[in-house]
Formats: C-alpha cells, sequence, structure tokens
C-alpha cells in the first residue's frame, strides 16, 4: 500500500453503501449538477476501476450491456488508487462499490469525508461503522428507496432524509439530493479555490489550453462537445507545437488534440497525476503477458483495433512495455476500449506517426455515447475529421 500519508487539504468523499443502492446514480447525478455550477472536482470509481467514467450512465442500457468491462484479475489496482486518491489534484467523489472486501477498504485511510447511502438500518450501520474506523466525516445520512418519496428530514449539523428512485435511466432530484448538491459545492469551492489557475501556471509548456475556456472562445457548450466542433477546434490551435490540455473533455478531443501537436510533445492535465506528457509507444504485437491485448476486427469502412486492460488498471509507469499493432489493409482504423485519456492520446500519435509507412487514410475513436467512432484525423477528401462513423461494438 502506500508507503507514507502526507496531508491532502482536498477533499475525498466517499460514497457508501450496499451494492444497487444507487451508488454510481447518485454520484453520476452529482458530477452533473456540481459542472453545471463550475465548481472543480472528479469522480472516481475503485471498485476495481474500469474506467467507465459517466458513459455508462450517459448512453444506451441496452448498448452498456455490449460494452462494460468489469474485473481485476488481481489486487495490483488498489496501491495505485490509493497512491492516486491520496495525491489527488482536485477534489473528488469516490465510489468504492458495494462490497469491498478488508484491503479494499484501506482506500477509505486516504479519503476525508463519507456519504452514507443505504436502503435499510442493517447496512446503514455497517458502513457507518466502517467509516468511523477510518476517521471519515460524515457529510449525510440518506436512505436510498426505489419508490417513495424524497424528503430532507434534518440539515444540521447531518443532512439526513430520503432519496428516491436513484436507477439508471432516472436523473437524481428532489430536495434531498438538491441539499447535498448545495453541500458539496460549499465544501469543494472552498478547497479548490484557485486551483485552475495554479494548475495552468504549473503546466510544462507555455501553451497550455483550458478546455472551458476553449469552448466559450468558440461559442460551444463545454459540457457536450460535439463531433463536428472538432474542426474549429483544430483551427482555433496552432499545429505542430508544444500544447497541453487541461480539463473536462472526451476521448476523441483530446486524441485529435494530440495528434495535431505531432510531432511535438504533447501533454495533458490527469486529475490523479498531474501534468503528464503523452508517452511514446512502440509499434509491435503485445506480448502474451502485456498488460493488455488488442484484437483486430474487420468492418465495411476498415478496421476496428479494441484495446483490453488485463487487469483494469493501468499505470503510465506500465506504458513502456505496450506495444501497438498496426492493422494493415484497405480502410481507415476505428480504436476501441476502455481507456484512461492519456493512453488515448498515445494510441492515436501512435496510429498517425506510422502513416509515414503505412496507407491508412483516416483514424477514429469509439465512443459509446455517440453510438459510432469520430474521425480524429483524416489524409482524405472523406470522411473529414469531426466526422461520426456509424456502427456497433
Amino acid at each position: 500500500m502506500v508507503s507514507q500519508m502526507t496531508f491532502n487539504p482536498l477533499p475525498a468523499v466517499v460514497i457508501g453503501g450496499p451494492p444497487h443502492s444507487g451508488k454510481s446514480v447518485l454520484a453520476y447525478g452529482l458530477t452533473q449538477a456540481l459542472r453545471a455550477r463550475e465548481v472543480e472536482h472528479y469522480v472516481l470509481r475503485a471498485y476495481p476501476p474500469d474506467y467507465e467514467g459517466d458513459w455508462f450512465l450517459a448512453c444506451d442500457q441496452e448498448q452498456v450491456r455490449h460494452l462494460r468491462l468489469k474485473g481485476a484479475q488481481s489486487e495490483a489496482w488498489l496501491p495505485l488508487v490509493q497512491r492516486d486518491i491520496a495525491r489527488r489534484h482536485l477534489p473528488l467523489i469516490v465510489d468504492l462499490g458495494g462490497l469491498p472486501t478488508q484491503e479494499q477498504e484501506a482506500l477509505l485511510d486516504v479519503c476525508t469525508h463519507g456519504i452514507l447511502l443505504t436502503p435499510d438500518d442493517a447496512t446503514r450501520e455497517q458502513w457507518r461503522a466502517r467509516f468511523a474506523r477510518h476517521g471519515l466525516v460524515l457529510l449525510a445520512d440518506i436512505r436510498s428507496v426505489l419508490e417513495g418519496e424524497t424528503r430532507i428530514e434534518s440539515q444540521e449539523p447531518l443532512l439526513t432524509g430520503v432519496l428516491a428512485g436513484l436507477e439508471r435511466g432516472r436523473q437524481a432530484s428532489g430536495s434531498t439530493f438538491e441539499a447535498l448538491v448545495e453541500r458539496l459545492s460549499q465544501l469543494f469551492t472552498l478547497a479548490a479555490h484557485g486551483l485552475r489557475r495554479q494548475h495552468l501556471e504549473m503546466a510544462p509548456v507555455e501553451l497550455a489550453v483550458d478546455v472551458d475556456g476553449m469552448a466559450r472562445s468558440l461559442g460551444r457548450d463545454a459540457r457536450a462537445w460535439l463531433p463536428e466542433d472538432l474542426p474549429a477546434v483544430l483551427d482555433y490551435l496552432p499545429e505542430g507545437r508544444p500544447l497541453a490540455l487541461y480539463g473536462r473533455g472526451p476521448n476523441w478531443l483530446y486524441a485529435a488534440v494530440a495528434v495535431h501537436a505531432l510531432p511535438a510533445p504533447f501533454h495533458l492535465f490527469d486529475v490523479r497525476l498531474g501534468w503528464i506528457e503523452s508517452p511514446a509507444l512502440e509499434p509491435g504485437e503485445p506480448l502474451a503477458d502485456a498488460p493488455w491485448q488488442a484484437r483486430v476486427t474487420r468492418i465495411p469502412q476498415g478496421r476496428v483495433v479494441t484495446f483490453h486492460l488485463v487487469d483494469a488498471y493501468l499505470d503510465l509507469s506500465g506504458a513502456q512495455d505496450l506495444r501497438v499493432p498496426f492493422a494493415d489493409g484497405e480502410g481507415g482504423v476505428v480504436l476501441n476500449g476502455k481507456l484512461p485519456h492519456w493512453l488515448w492520446c498515445a494510441l492515436a500519435r501512435a496510429y498517425c506517426v506510422a502513416w509515414r509507412t503505412r496507407e491508412t487514410p483516416w483514424l477514429a475513436l469509439f465512443q459509446p455515447q455517440t453510438q459510432g467512432a469520430v474521425v480524429i484525423a483524416s489524409r482524405v477528401p472523406a470522411p473529414t475529421v469531426g466526422t461520426r462513423i456509424p456502427l456497433t461494438p
């Protein structure tokens, strides 16, 4: 585990409760509401991590059943996640999952606050005792029910009440939810004051771009980037210069900008790691014991290369062991999988660097929300950058 704990003033708030109590739905609702208020924060799902992000609540649930990647082959991810929470660069909302093992419970040692979300007294007492063992400050004690009335029972010194209807496909709402949003907003805003400016000032290159600021300059919605926004983004940014991106954005936005910077370096801000440079990946077939595997399939438009993390979590230091298979053949290439942004950027740059020796006409990234792949680089008249290629995973 983490060899030495250090003090981090930024809050890390755990939502605790048994399986199917609505923790992921609540976390999604909270992050959407906090983003609407422009409150700096991030959601970390650690049970074990699988890079789900918000996509599995934001797109068609039938599609989700085919796409979700769950589980780890070992608990090698645990010390890495504990390290990431301890070194957090923004306030966190942490979803620990409903059945943490004794080893996984140690993640609470690097968190600061807790929200109870339980359907009955037995699980409430179990999770309350778990929070107490690790010294978490309790922010709210909420009863989760599928049917019934949402209501606040008390607000001071502890927010208590009932929250109804926390199931996928429904948006969290009501007085209890709004009170919880307000409580987190106050906590996070106070803790994160001035952080964005500090982070941008610490960027390792001269041109560090705030994604939200870029959206405002282009007249776009920073909370709902569209594939057709890409040409304007690339026109806005200088080509072939060192670039750094800061803030929320879809994988295809980050990957397109990373390619746009070639051959210069590209950096991005990772809430777990801070500023990191997109690593250079080596060509070749992944070895049998590699931390990821790849599968190539044919589609009418070209090929899909699907990447699978063997152990659910890949540390940046493991990039040196990655090999990128280049699928030769007619048509474009679609990259698919559940990966962190820094790895998407590295993959996109690797494929576009290889264009010098290969005839790939275009490169796209699959994104579940779009029910297709977004073209991030093209050297042919069609499809152009920003085109959505409809396909099923």
